[in-house]
């Protein structure tokens, strides 16, 4: 976030309003998702992004040190796929589920232990930038369960994990007699 930056200035708790917007440089994805745990508590994440940064990773393993996430899932673009490779033993020891998709959307899905959801659709990657990005946020549970329902059909229907292309890959490499330890 910005100096002298707040969450606040843009919205309102979320107890006070169903449905926010919002368009700024002032806020980048991470701040979002920890405005909102800090209201509803321990949850579990579902998010949907072109492109994942290490800069974002880190933030979101910050959040994750200090017990508010229990599961985190994540659907990228397989046309971010070199990127996604350079990130994976992050994304490995942070993120439950990774898979790999046609994917555009930019959605989170957090889902409190106490039963609160909450929807973020924003043009925002999971990456830092400084550019003007719009969000809506959401605590209607229809809105919810409708994206939920379609994420879990590109989960179950159009993605492939992302574990099991490295290991297809480690394992052809071996079959091809490469040496795996010249990439250590």
């Amino acid at each position: 976030m910005k100096r002298n930056s707040s969450v606040d200035r843009f919205l309102s708790p979320l107890e006070e309003s169903t449905y926010q917007a919002f368009l700024t440089n002032e806020l980048q994805v991470a701040d979002i998702v920890e405005w909102i745990l800090e209201q509803v508590g321990r949850s579990e994440l579902i998010q949907t992004s072109f492109s994942i940064s290490e800069e974002f990773l880190r933030r979101l393993f910050t959040i994750s040190k200090q017990g508010k996430i229990s599961k985190i899932s994540l659907i990228l673009d397989h046309k971010a796929t070199l990127k996604t490779l350079k990130l994976w033993v992050f994304i490995n020891a942070l993120i439950e589920n990774t898979y790999l998709a046609d994917n555009h959307s930019k959605i989170i899905l957090i889902k409190s232990e106490a039963g609160d959801k909450v929807s973020v659709i924003t043009s925002q990657n999971l990456t830092r930038g400084n550019r003007a990005e719009s969000s809506f946020v959401c605590t209607d549970p229809v809105v919810f369960d409708n994206l939920h329902s379609q994420i879990q059909d590109i989960i179950n229907l159009k993605s492939v994990p992302l574990n099991e292309i490295l290991s297809e890959r480690i394992d052809s490499d071996r079959e091809n007699g490469i040496d795996l330890s010249e990439n250590i």
